[in-house]
């Protein structure tokens, strides 16, 4: 799972959200893309790094001017991250 963190009217976040989405199909992931304005929490920890890709433990992926190489290399990091620990 993927989670997408937005900002309404991010310019930032509407370019990456096509790349993100690209990434989670290609990895056959979930995608759960969330505006940060409905949690405080999201708001007090990314206000200024949106748009932000968290991975199912919620550590950051990428943030920021989302580069498609970089996060498909994060994806994979974190997959072998969570296949050892569940193995």
């Amino acid at each position: 799972m993927l989670r997408f963190v937005v900002s309404t009217g991010c310019h930032l976040c509407e370019e990456a959200e096509p790349i993100v989405r690209r990434v989670a199909d290609r990895y056959g992931l979930a995608l759960e893309v969330v505006d940060m304005a409905s949690d405080d929490e999201l708001v007090r920890l990314y206000a200024w790094r949106v748009p932000v890709v968290l991975d199912a433990d919620g550590e950051v992926l990428d943030e920021g001017s989302i580069d498609e190489r970089v996060l498909r290399r994060a994806v994979r990091r974190s997959r072998r991250r969570f296949s050892r620990r569940s193995g």
